[in-house]
């Protein structure tokens, strides 16, 4: 037996899941490991070793690829933990970065502080050099001047250094010359090119998504250095792999090389789960979910895609790579209930963690968390919390929801709890706001895909405020994004600057860019031992009405590309635009500008076949476990009711609300309204009754199915 093995490393759990060559999955959920996270990374692979029936080496022997989502990089941006960096940058040009657009993006807050830049002036580092906006050069690079720095650098004990200078797009040459003679002179240092990260118009989003490279890639690298070093140490040959931001997986090599295309390397995972789910199932759209012990993730998936995007930030810091389009918000299992000035309860954004975690725990947490408050409302069973590995302390949650909470606010447990589970809920429902509603979508017409293992004991009540009448919770939803790991392709995304209109681009010039990035993705991907037929070339136009600022990113077809087909691209241009914006400008002869091309290059993965499960299902009557005290949000009152066994085979089976599903790995609660039918890949599908009186048949037909 062979296995592929997904790794996703959370700010709380470290999922494990396992997919054997016959469909055999075996899935694990172990403590983080904050002060190093490789450690709860070989502490997955050994404890899911015993599920298997394995010794821990002879589990990792027959391991053929391992994918890894990680947090690192995103940890040091959002704490500020990064490298000392460095940036060298032409003359005149060294306060960009701290200048930004000049955009401030809460106008009417006077207390509204700017950004802390990660590189300090001291160290933003002037060099004499310039290549105006054609790419030739006005200013020779200045050796001198880069010897100086190099002394200068080493004196500050600078870990890693930017290199970006105005117009390098163009001509990447000085560029090039600087970082190599900084490699040669400084070998301890971590030395990144803006040329090699993002070749593109736009100097603070190019400056910017550099630094953050440079900030994070000396932790990147150790990391991955310590990781492969430890899988050695068990014996492990197979392959490892690392999850990008963009949903694709990607060697470590290149990780190393460009480590800011790791920042959502976690969360990427569980939307590309989500397009596969979706497309298995027959659903065109739908919004995938993951709430952790940390964090809740909320993206779209649209035709069975995962939406991108270009403009994203961490902690406002511009990355301009592509991206899963994925909204965070601080809300997960670890999330702290505490009292504002104004007396008001709030939920989150800070997080127990790992460690010391919620109280219940019992793990030296005394703050009060969202598992505390779950746990008093009956959601979880103290007894069988992650399959009863870890036994949960009831007292310790009534005490620390008791002291911090009811007492100062004068309710009691039942009535604090319950407002710490409806404000967790009203702030992820806004989060599944901001990627639907805000981007012109409306959530109730997309499949409500709910993962993380703290999920599905939500979902019913996020639903229920957007107004979603249905949502599906998978087999793995606990762990959704280790799954979604295994389900990504081999990706790498290129881009070249092509400012000029449409009516003055050169043919010749316009197809060489599209050349020069498929041979370099081609190469790429070669290395990475995909076969030359398992690739795949996915352009992508950035395309504006003159006069405007910025610009539409069209999906184009790589025939027409290809064969140069403006009539069909404009279309697909003007067709994009009014779908986007209500409006395009086809009939008004307005000029059209190219300003960017991208090319996507991927190597097409063997996807694992999950096992379905197979005999003779269980009825609800032989699922039940028995009876207990659980809150109902409807009645606003603690009730008696059903609790289910959700590891048993329940394929076609019918439970219905009110009742608690308990899984090892998770809880689903269907709320008094609701319905939950499993269907035959061991997914539960919970639905409005009274909406879908038809069942399973009418939420197919609402969601479109193809």
């Amino acid at each position: 037996m062979r296995y592929k093995v997904g790794i996703d490393i959370g700010g709380t759990f470290t999922d494990v899941i396992a997919i054997g060559d016959g469909g055999e999955t075996y899935v694990h959920k172990t403590l983080s490991t904050p002060e190093d996270p490789s450690i709860g990374f070989i502490n997955g692979l050994t404890e899911l070793a015993e599920k298997a029936g394995l010794s821990a080496r002879q589990f990792v022997e027959r391991i053929d690829t391992i994918v890894h989502g990680t947090t690192v990089a995103t940890n040091a941006l959002l704490t500020f933990r990064g490298a000392k960096t460095a940036l060298l940058t032409t003359r005149g040009f060294r306060d960009a970065l701290e200048m930004r657009r000049g955009i401030r993006e809460e106008q009417y807050n006077n207390r509204y502080e700017n950004v802390t830049p990660m590189v300090p002036r001291h160290l933003r580092l002037p060099v004499d050099e310039r290549v105006d906006a054609e790419g030739n050069v006005v200013r020779k690079l200045n050796r001198k001047d880069l010897e100086k720095l190099a002394v200068q650098l080493k004196a500050e004990k600078v870990e890693s250094v930017a290199v970006c200078f105005i117009n390098s797009y163009k001509n990447p040459a000085h560029e090039l010359q600087a970082a190599a003679f900084l490699r040669k002179k400084l070998k301890h240092c971590f030395v990144t090119a803006s040329c090699e990260v993002l070749p593109c118009i736009r100097f603070y989003e190019r400056v910017s998504t550099t630094v953050v490279s440079a900030f994070v890639g000396p932790i990147v690298a150790r990391y991955i250095d310590r990781l492969e070093k430890k899988l050695a140490e068990v014996a492990y040959r197979g392959t490892l792999l690392i999850m990008q931001s963009n949903g694709g997986v990607v060697a470590p090599e290149v990780v190393k090389r460009i480590p800011v295309v790791t920042v959502l390397s976690g969360p990427a995972a569980a939307p590309t789960a989500g397009a596969y789910y979706a497309t298995m199932l027959g659903y065109e759209n739908c919004i995938t979910v993951d709430m952790g012990g940390t964090s809740f993730d909320a993206a779209l998936v649209i035709g069975g895609e995962c939406v991108t995007s270009t403009e994203g930030s961490i902690n406002r810091y511009r990355i301009a790579l592509p991206s899963l389009d994925i909204v965070t918000i601080g809300a997960g299992g670890g999330s702290l209930g505490w009292i504002n000035n104004g007396g008001m309860l709030q939920m989150g954004p800070q997080s127990a963690g790992a460690l010391p975690g919620p109280a219940s725990y019992g793990r030296g947490g005394s703050l009060p968390a969202c598992t505390d408050a779950d746990l008093l409302l009956g959601y979880l069973d103290p007894g069988f919390f992650a399959g009863g590995r870890l036994k949960l302390d009831v007292s310790a949650a009534q005490t620390a929801i008791g002291e911090h909470l009811a007492k100062p606010l004068g309710l009691s447990l039942v009535e604090t709890a319950a407002g710490m589970y409806r404000i967790i809920n009203s702030n992820m429902a806004q989060g599944v706001r901001q990627i639907s509603v805000e981007r012109g979508y409306d959530p109730r017409e997309f499949l409500f895909i709910v993962a993380g293992g703290a999920g599905p004991v939500h979902a019913a009540e996020i639903c229920s405020e957007l107004e979603i009448p249905a949502f599906l919770v998978p087999s793995v939803s606990s762990i959704f994004c280790a799954a979604g790991m295994l389900l990504g392709d081999l990706k790498h995304d290129y881009i070249r600057s092509c400012y000029a209109s449409f009516r003055s681009l050169d043919r010749k010039h316009f197809l060489g860019l599209f050349a020069e990035m498929q041979k370099e993705g081609v190469a790429t991907l070669k290395k990475e031992g995909v076969a030359v037929s398992k690739i795949s070339f996915h352009p992508v136009l950035d395309m504006r009405y003159a006069g405007q600022y910025h610009e539409v990113q069209l999906a184009a077809d790589w025939r027409s590309v290809q064969s140069f087909a403006l009539t069909d691209i404009f279309e697909a241009f003007h067709a994009e635009h009014n779908r986007q914006f209500g409006y395009s400008l086809k009939d008004e002869g307005t000029e059209i500008e190219l300003i960017n091309v991208r090319l996507r290059v991927v190597g097409k993965n063997e996807k694992p076949q999950f096992a379905k499960p197979s005999g003779k299902p269980s009825t609800a009557a032989e699922a039940l476990k028995g009876h207990r005290e659980v809150y109902i949000p409807e009645l606003q009152a603690m009730r008696n009711i059903a609790v289910y066994d959700g590891d048993l085979y329940l394929s076609g089976t019918l439970l219905k609300g009110p009742c608690v599903i308990e899984r090892i790995t998770t809880s689903i609660f269907v709320s008094e309204r609701y319905d939950c039918l499993v269907d035959p890949a061991g997914s539960f599908l919970v639905y409005e009754r009274a909406r879908f009186p038809g069942g399973e048949s009418e939420i197919r037909k609402r969601y479109r199915q193809r």
